[in-house]
């Protein structure tokens, strides 16, 4: 069950995390949908969509998949992240990840993210998986 819709999460991270990438689409039980479109400080030479902007976008919908299971929780942090880049991805198009949580625990939680270019939605371009720290409730 989630407990914070996308409008509520957007309008979070507005106030801790103003300076993210990509727009929700959308939040369910245990995952997440986002959007990044592409500008000019996204490229590299080609024009491709650069590996850190990639990896960025990856971790940012992590984030929102989480929060989305556990409400605003600014330290909520990553611990871990492994990018593969299977395929370039064109500067022309957006980019859309898809987050989901494996295992969300007390302390620990688990996911894995894929991006897509907005101009093929059958094979990603990045596989993501990654772990983030949850501080202790009270």
């Amino acid at each position: 069950m989630t407990v914070m819709t996308a409008e509520q999460i957007e309008h979070f991270l507005d106030e801790v995390f103003p300076q993210r990438m990509g727009k929700i689409e959308s939040v369910g039980e245990m995952c997440a949908t986002m959007r990044l479109s592409i500008g000019h400080e996204h490229l590299r030479p080609g024009p491709r969509v650069s590996g850190p902007t990639m990896m960025g976008f990856a971790d940012v919908a992590l984030y929102v998949a989480i929060l989305a299971q556990i409400g605003p929780e600014a330290m909520a942090v990553t611990s871990d992240l492994n990018c593969h880049f299977l395929r370039a991805a064109s500067g022309d198009h957006d980019i859309i990840a898809h987050a989901k949580l494996i295992k969300l625990g007390r302390r620990l939680a688990v996911g894995e993210v894929q991006i897509f270019s907005a101009s093929d939605d059958t094979r990603p371009v990045v596989h993501v998986t990654a772990s983030y720290a949850l501080p202790d409730k009270p």
